[in-house]
């Protein structure tokens, strides 16, 4: 598991958002009910889907914790902001991505080996910033061969 260091530049995003816990993670909620209107966004930059998770300071990742996700789209401008969508910006920062292929359903193991495992054992830490999964074309709801990008925010130990 080597990821790539890469800087994110600073980002617009229009979306939906909701906060729950792992114990009672909604996500699927979530992004139901914002692909039916997904297309209402205006000023897209590109076709990717974003899967963002803003922690609180200190996150435990205990499950009771509660945590905000975001189904979104990158934006160019919020000119235009649908009813019942919010808009987000994300700043510059540094992150280890990781490509992952496999069921959502597996997903859990992947994220513990890069908390527990590459990360205690890497030169980085964890920064409370925005991490994300980017949901391209090869992204497929559920199948075992589909792929995203995970992005967790990083700096230097």
């Amino acid at each position: 598991m080597t990821p790539k260091i890469k800087t994110f530049p600073t980002t617009k995003f229009i979306g939906k958002n909701r906060s729950f816990t792992y114990a009672d993670y909604r996500a699927f909620e979530l992004w139901s009910s914002f692909m039916p209107r997904r297309k209402e966004i205006q000023n897209p930059i590109g076709t990717e889907l974003f899967n963002i998770q803003i922690n609180p300071d200190n996150f435990d990742f205990h499950p009771n914790t509660p945590f905000v996700k975001w189904a979104a789209v990158a934006v160019s401008s919020f000119d235009f902001i649908p009813e019942g969508m919010e808009k987000l910006e994300i700043e510059e920062g540094l992150y280890a991505v990781f490509n992952y292929k496999g069921a959502q359903s597996d997903a859990a193991v992947f994220f513990n080996t890069i908390y527990n495992e590459w990360l205690p054992n890497s030169d980085y830490q964890l920064e409370n910033r925005p991490q994300f999964e980017i949901l391209g074309e090869k992204y497929k709801n559920n199948s075992p061969a589909a792929e995203e990008e995970i992005w967790i925010p990083v700096k230097l130990k």
